[in-house]
């Protein structure tokens, strides 16, 4: 692991990928915890407040290859559902539509964080050259095993991280 391409990077892709640290990591305990309780529910306001400002920051970074209008390129609308998705999922807990609430934030770690994290480590991109020195082939293993994890969470309706009780 290299931290260079992260300090030589510009402000903005600095900000974006510490943002990106406090959702990916909470992530998984708001999601698939115990709901309801007091812990859950400042877990989920610091979540849901690293995914807006991850999204936030993420429509000021370029899409120089890619970019369609202005600096905007494809990934870009990634953003935008983020925004939608997490705004969903706040409604429906206040409505008490737990199971909906469950699913948009569920939908949104996967997309936001899953899909657009798998893309950062496409070869030439700055988390490739921190994580991956850079590597073609090791770039594109990571994201095919990301992928084959992503998939499995998703299917899973339960807890991922729970370990079943063996049959006794």
């Amino acid at each position: 692991m290299n931290l260079n391409p992260i300090f030589e990077a510009s402000p903005i892709i600095q900000i974006h990928v510490i943002a990106a640290l406090p959702a990916l990591v909470l992530g998984p305990l708001v999601l698939w915890g115990r709901g309801g309780r007091l812990r859950h529910k400042w877990l989920g306001y610091i979540w849901v407040a690293s995914m807006v400002f991850l999204a936030g920051s993420g429509l000021l970074i370029p899409s120089h290859d890619l970019a369609l209008v202005g600096h905007f390129g494809p990934i870009h609308l990634l953003s935008f559902l983020t925004f939608w998705g997490i705004g969903q999922g706040v409604n429906h807990a206040r409505q008490g539509r737990i199971r909906a609430h469950q699913t948009a934030m569920r939908q949104m770690w996967f997309w936001a964080l899953g899909v657009a994290g798998m893309f950062t480590l496409v070869p030439g991109r700055i988390m490739n050259e921190m994580l991956l020195s850079g590597g073609t082939f090791a770039g594109w293993l990571a994201i095919a095993v990301a992928f084959g994890v992503l998939v499995f969470l998703q299917r899973r309706k339960a807890n991922p991280f729970k370990v079943p009780h063996s049959a006794a």
